[in-house]
């Protein structure tokens, strides 16, 4: 399917832009405006753009209905301040529930029932029970047009951070299993990162592997490993030696491995196993039996 957004109405974009790109971290955003009044919005219009300095950006667009902007965005141009706090799945509900458009003035704090804390160098409060939040102050808010649906970038330089010791791990570092945290999908859809949705994967950054590339033929067009596991073993700095890999081919759980009319899918599914656990080099010694040249 292709589609030209000139061709959609503002729902309909907004609706296709969601639905893909996702899952997006949620900026739980406290404001003020000039009389004192405190606002709490979700934006899922967020992410972080640097560390140095340390800028957060969401965007409260304009309402594709009928073009009026949120009260978010006029409490940042009064009082160019906010607190970002980030949501977990013990405050997802009430998150939500602080969605509602209330009329300008209304507390979400009180309306959801979270607890407002005073913040140390920002006017707004933080949410208590936000695992981390960040006081910013606004460098910029930058639109992006004049029409329904259009953002406006919110560029928030952090100036304190307040981290819960809950979700802190032994080495003073955040633990994504404590932190519990929630995102947006399309729709009224959510994203729990917990169990089997947060998994590990090795950074290429401080070496350089062979890249897939590089990977014998009679390995990379297999019909048992997937594009993942060859992205995996492309991450390799180098092949193990001729050597190791007899060494290897020698043991008896391996020899009883190779022998067989289906062999090489049987080793292909092994190696697949062992890799999907984390060894790329067991994994790369079970794949080379069967390649006589690498």
């Amino acid at each position: 399917m292709k589609i030209d957004p000139k061709e959609l109405s503002v729902a309909q974009m907004h609706a296709c832009l969601l639905g893909a790109v996702a899952p997006r971290p949620i900026a739980f955003a406290s404001t003020i405006d000039k009389a004192g009044n405190v606002n709490l919005s979700p934006f899922s219009y967020f992410n972080v753009f640097s560390a140095n300095p340390p800028i957060l950006v969401f965007s409260p667009a304009n309402r594709g209905r009928d073009n009026t902007t949120k009260h978010s965005l006029e409490n940042v141009l009064e009082v160019p301040e906010a607190v970002i706090n980030i949501v977990n799945y013990p405050m997802v509900e009430q998150m939500s529930l602080a969605s509602t458009e209330y009329a300008r003035g209304v507390n979400e704090f009180i309306k959801s029932g979270l607890t407002q804390v005073v913040s140390e160098k920002v006017q707004p409060p933080r949410v208590k029970e936000s695992p981390a939040s960040f006081e910013c102050r606004v460098q910029e808010v930058k639109s992006l047009g004049n029409e329904g649906g259009a953002g406006n970038l919110v560029i928030c330089e952090v100036v304190l951070v307040h981290i819960s010791e809950e979700i802190l791990d032994e080495n003073r570092r955040i633990d994504p299993y404590r932190l519990d945290a929630v995102a947006r999908m399309g729709g009224s859809y959510y994203c729990h990162a917990q169990g089997g949705s947060i998994f590990e994967i090795p950074k290429p950054l401080t070496t350089q592997g062979i890249g897939v590339d590089q990977i014998p033929g009679a390995i990379r067009n297999s019909t048992v490993l997937t594009g993942n596991n060859l992205g995996r073993l492309g991450n390799i700095e180098s092949l193990p030696g001729a050597e190791e890999v007899a060494e290897y081919g020698r043991r008896m759980e391996v020899k009883a491995m190779l022998h067989g009319e289906h062999s090489v899918e049987h080793l292909h599914k092994k190696a697949q196993e062992v890799l999907e656990k984390g060894d790329i080099k067991e994994a790369w010694l079970l794949l080379l039996q069967n390649v006589e040249a690498w």
